[in-house]
């Protein structure tokens, strides 16, 4: 009787600019992954730009289009991740192991038509899998694939490259898939305002899909929806470490008492005032959103008198044209930022209260309070943020951790 051959353990890596901003620290990489791949595991490796190529590819862009065209603004920040690809499948080569780096269009990562901000529809990887059959380590081109209807190479937007990690993994069914960055773990506050800040070592997905969707940077918030709806075993560490003491993600872990997990914040964030009905708005604004004309913007908090929303810089060219263009929106103020506090279990009106009551009484003036599942948000003046993410921080219990 034949012995069906267990298939070998799949680990799927993903490497943040900061860990491949030059020469030396591409070679560092790929020792890692060499030393990995010797150990008997199949590596899977997705990679952002060097550094902060990305920001100076917008930044290019804009010296030669007040709005550059989406569709080549597509074409020119897909380069930055090609150059980290091929770097590290050349150093990987000259260890004398067998890399093929691909693109994500090559890799099979197929999108819907939008640019900038595009969703991934479908992963067939084919060639990845003949080069895991020829025992080769595969480096992919995170943040980018292809249209299937269109033809048309497109991003994932910022963070991007988190999410190809995880669709790939999930795919795969890999048995864990690591994102790799400067940083030991996801942290209870950015470490760079904070530094009380402490690293968490376990964390579930619904808490961490809040944390990204409120400010927290250390993941892509739909990689994380994604690793949830897939089911894929989540580490959050340092390229650096070795010790494996990062940040495991999954959907079995639970708190069994009421405290403050971590607080984020959104730097920028503006209001507008609406100049027509609200049904009005919605329904000319849904489909600016839904035609990608104003990609990556989110809104914070809405009602009949306010609307607050975030949005990266590259973005805001798009939001003020179509300010100038269209009647029915104004940016009022642009000096204002949000911090969230995400708890272990559900928050209450009570919660908020007495939160609220927290940041006043140290004098921080709120626009606007308001509670999702798991968190408290607060519009603040954005002189005031650093301060407030400091108050917050304070409520977390050392004990904790």
């Amino acid at each position: 009787m034949s012995v069906k051959k267990q298939r070998e353990k799949l680990v799927v890596q993903k490497y943040g600019g900061a860990t491949l901003s030059d020469p030396t620290k591409i070679k560092q990489v790929a020792q890692k992954i060499f030393d990995l791949h010797k150990s008997g595991l199949q590596v899977v490796v997705v990679v952002s730009a060097m550094g902060e190529t990305t920001n100076k590819l917008i930044e290019l862009a804009h010296q030669v289009s007040a709005r550059p065209s989406l569709r080549e603004l597509d074409m020119l920040l897909s380069v930055g991740e090609r150059i980290s690809m091929s770097l590290l499948s050349m150093a990987l080569n000259d260890l004398g192991c067998l890399a093929i780096s691909f693109t994500g269009s090559q890799a099979g990562i197929f999108t819907d038509d939008s640019h900038v901000n595009a969703n991934i529809i479908d992963v067939k990887p084919f060639r990845v899998e003949g080069a895991l059959k020829e025992n080769k380590i595969v480096i992919l081109a995170g943040f980018q694939g292809v249209s299937p209807n269109t033809k048309e190479i497109t991003t994932l937007g910022r963070g991007g490259s988190d999410i190809s990690a995880v669709a790939m993994a999930g795919y795969l069914k890999a048995d864990r898939c690591e994102i790799l960055k400067d940083v030991v773990g996801v942290y209870t506050a950015d470490p760079k305002l904070v530094p009380s800040a402490k690293p968490l070592a376990k964390l579930n997905y619904e808490h961490l899909l809040e944390m990204t969707t409120w400010g927290a940077k250390v993941l892509h918030r739909r990689s994380v929806s994604l690793a949830a709806e897939k089911q894929v075993n989540l580490y959050v560490g340092a390229a650096a470490n070795s010790q494996n003491t990062g940040t495991t993600i999954s959907d079995s872990v639970n708190f069994e008492t009421q405290f403050v997990l971590a607080i984020n914040s959104f730097s920028s964030v503006y209001e507008l005032k609406f100049n027509t009905a609200s049904e009005k708005f919605k329904d000319e604004f849904s489909i600016l959103l839904q035609n990608n004309q104003i990609a990556q913007m989110q809104f914070l908090f809405s009602n009949s008198h306010k609307h607050y929303f975030t949005a990266p810089q590259e973005t805001l060219a798009s939001v003020h044209e179509f300010e100038t263009l269209q009647s029915f929106y104004k940016i009022t103020t642009s000096k204002l930022a949000s911090v969230s506090a995400t708890y272990s279990q559900t928050t209450s009106e009570k919660l908020l209260i007495e939160t609220r009551n927290i940041l006043t009484q140290k004098n921080i003036e709120i626009y606007e309070g308001f509670k999702t599942k798991f968190s408290l948000h607060f519009i603040i003046n954005s002189q005031q943020k650093d301060a407030a993410i400091q108050i917050l921080h304070d409520l977390i219990s050392n004990s904790n951790f």
